[in-house]
């Protein structure tokens, strides 16, 4: 490898002609580091002149990288465009200019359920060669510092049945950041009822029973119910997988619904209960827009969902100074959560012209650099680089505005993963679950009754797949 010209002392030059006055002092420190690149062994300058386009989703995530664009431009020389659009319509825009084959957008967010569709499509591009490849891949991007299983939820062979991270996985895409499902609560609540958080689901059931009496129109917790694959990714499918149950498991070389298992009737009548009980009275429409802001207005005591959501109702709400955190295993039998996860990840089109350009992006926007900056300057909660979570500043932050926030990462992530089988119907497996619980939960159908019909659809629906 040979240097690109460029050092920091012509990037600062460079970047000099911009008015410091008018930077912060993350922008200020970022462009400091960014120009350290500048001055390792990689041609950052190979593809100066080229143009590539992004399609984002409006979320702090892309946030973080957005704000420093500038600086990549000037260590690479590539200009950069992107169009973004918030979540309602997002996946829609991707899924439509993918399917178009269309060669406007090079690089674009996904998710890792996304992939499961997107990867064997041919929509995105097995990232591995350039993964490996030491002209293309700067020795400081590192890869091997991102955790192992969030590296591994991002590669699939497309096969049925196969793992994530299995021998003849292709990695789809590289991570930004992910979530972990815990327990999020208002500490001044659970004081003013004398109780703490609670340690697994009749633990929950019970304080709920005590929480309710001080709550007046409001409700002891909050999760999500809307008709959505996303009610049953986070909290209940955390649940699920602690307390023993699955989506599918492989009988005689196919997969097979499991969603009417012992396991999962048992922990699905304690969801329907908790709801019923304990949750906001329409929680059939709660997304996790709805979840947040239950808990950052005080309406909730507490949420089982996303740590991030709490982490944002930490500030600028009507609790904020009052959230604080907790690592939850719902299974009293089990000494530690079995979290799933999401991961907001960036892919690369498979039907980009500039696709080495496009990579020169995806290693600058995901590697130590940006990953530090977003997670200490900007809201890049849950950095999954092992590097950047022990960062000195990053853990200060979190001492300082977030109590017990770190603590319960670092129980929850050890046994954190995709708790769901790769399969490119998941969406339509997670959807009608979420339906079905609706009706669960309105008494229009048994817990038994409809885990046992849903069942039934899915592994007729799953059949052309097993051949």
């Amino acid at each position: 490898m040979k240097s690109g010209g460029v050092n920091r002392r012509k990037f600062l030059a460079d970047t000099g002609k911009l008015s410091l006055a008018a930077m912060g002092s993350g922008m200020f420190a970022n462009t400091l580091a960014t120009a350290a690149l500048a001055d390792t062994n990689f041609d950052w300058k190979k593809h100066k002149g080229t143009k590539i386009k992004l399609l984002l989703n409006k979320h702090p995530y892309a946030n973080a990288v957005i704000a420093y664009l500038e600086n990549f431009k000037k260590l690479t020389g590539i200009d950069v465009e992107y169009d973004i659009f918030p979540e309602d319509v997002y996946f829609q825009k991707v899924t439509a200019a993918m399917s178009a084959g269309s060669s406007e957008y090079d690089v674009f967010m996904t998710g890792a359920y996304q992939l499961w569709q997107y990867g064997p499509a041919g929509y995105t591009v097995d990232l591995n060669p350039y993964l490996s490849d030491s002209n293309k891949t700067a020795d400081t991007y590192n890869w091997r510092d991102v955790q192992s299983n969030i590296r591994y939820a991002l590669a699939w062979s497309g096969n049925i049945g196969d793992p994530l991270g299995g021998l003849d996985s292709h990695q789809w895409a590289v991570p930004m950041a992910h979530e972990l499902y815990s327990m999020s609560y208002n500490q001044k609540m659970f004081d003013s009822a004398g109780i703490k958080p609670p340690e697994d689901m009749p633990d929950l059931l019970d304080k709920s029973a005590k929480l309710k009496k001080d709550m007046g129109n409001g409700f002891p917790i909050a999760t999500r119910g809307s008709r959505s694959w996303a009610t049953i990714h986070s909290g209940y499918m955390s649940g699920l997988a602690n307390y023993g149950g699955s989506d599918f498991v492989m009988d005689d070389g196919k997969l097979k619904s499991a969603v009417n298992s012992e396991a999962c009737k048992k922990w699905t009548k304690m969801w329907i209960d908790m709801e019923q009980q304990f949750g906001p009275s329409d929680w059939t429409s709660y997304t996790w827009y709805e979840v947040g802001q239950a808990l950052g207005a005080g309406k909730a005591a507490m949420i089982y969902d996303a740590d991030i959501i709490g982490f944002f109702q930490q500030h600028g709400t009507k609790q904020a100074g009052n959230i604080a955190y907790e690592s939850f295993a719902p299974n009293p039998d089990t000494d530690h959560p079995d979290s799933n996860i999401w991961i907001w990840a960036l892919a690369m089109s498979s039907f980009s012209q500039n696709k080495d350009a496009a990579w020169y992006f995806l290693q600058w926007a995901t590697g130590p650099k940006e990953q530090t900056f977003g997670a200490t300057e900007k809201k890049q909660v849950d950095p999954v680089r092992k590097a950047v979570f022990e960062d000195e500043k990053y853990q200060n932050r979190l001492k300082s505005d977030f109590p017990s926030f770190s603590d319960t990462y670092k129980k929850t992530v050890p046994n954190a993963k995709i708790q769901f089988t790769p399969q490119p119907l998941f969406f339509n497996v997670t959807t009608q679950w979420a339906a079905a619980l609706q009706k669960m939960y309105n008494s229009e159908i048994s817990v038994d009754e409809g885990l046992d019909q849903l069942a039934e659809k899915i592994d007729h629906q799953i059949k052309p797949l097993n051949r």
